[in-house]
């Protein structure tokens, strides 16, 4: 019979391997996660659908910007832009001067030319109601009204202006005002011209309304002469042309 103690019997342990002397488990090994798939041909073929798309997109918007700005600059070339015609008094004469100073009255033919340049060379321009008048200083001595003229491309006219005053009252002021400009060394008198007008503007585009027209010139010296107030005709004095400021109007109007 056999002992035991002599043969004895191994112990059975369940559990982890011990490894280490801690005794944590064992580290799994890593492994890399698996290759994306390359895409399947419909994937590939609706990429390059969408770039193709995308790049139309973007050519098409940057030729309708260009059409835009071609458009914008071919439109504003072809529109003419009106511009105020300029007016200039080419010759003046006065005749049959007689001023009473006891009686304040004024008699007087003013005889003018003034010379109207276009500017616009695609344009042509109508005046109707035109008046003019001359003045010393704010006091109108004669006021006329003259006839409606035209005015092609570009062109130069010269209207003619004939204004007289027959036995006119004035007031004291443009009495002793004149005498004393007639009483210098060459009898110069200042007067003051003005030409009311509605005018408008036609081409092949473009048709406006009527705008007022107002011409000032100022200062037109009329020389007598002798430096007495006996001179009867003066002739205009200074360098001619003598410009006038034209001032278009930006109300407009409709003629009746």
């Amino acid at each position: 019979m056999s002992s035991s103690a002599g043969n004895p019997k191994a112990a059975v342990v369940t559990g982890y391997p011990v490894s280490g002397s801690n005794g944590a488990p064992p580290r799994r090994p890593f492994y890399p996660p698996p290759a994306d798939a390359p895409p399947t041909r419909y994937e590939t073929f609706f990429e390059r659908h969408r770039r193709s798309c995308i790049m139309a997109l973007e050519v098409f918007i940057c030729l309708v910007l260009f059409a835009v700005v071609i458009f914008v600059v071919v439109i504003s070339n072809l529109i003419p832009d009106p511009r105020t015609p300029e007016f200039a008094v080419s010759s003046a004469c006065v005749t049959g001067f007689n001023l009473s100073a006891q009686q304040q009255q004024l008699s007087a033919s003013f005889d003018l030319n003034l010379t109207v340049h276009s500017l616009n060379r695609d344009m042509r321009i109508y005046y109707e109601h035109v008046t003019a008048s001359v003045l010393y200083a704010s006091d109108i001595l004669s006021e006329n009204t003259l006839a409606p003229f035209y005015q092609g491309k570009g062109e130069t006219s010269v209207l003619r202006v004939r204004l007289v005053a027959l036995g006119e009252y004035v007031n004291s002021n443009v009495v002793r005002g004149i005498e004393s400009d007639r009483g210098r060394g060459d009898g110069a008198v200042g007067f003051n011209v003005r030409v009311l007008s509605l005018y408008r503007f036609r081409s092949w585009l473009l048709n406006t309304s009527w705008y007022t027209l107002s011409v000032y010139c100022d200062d037109v010296l009329i020389g007598f002469g002798n430096g007495t107030n006996a001179a009867t005709t003066g002739y205009l004095l200074g360098s001619a042309p003598k410009k006038c400021l034209a001032i278009s109007d930006s109300r407009r109007d409709t003629p009746n």
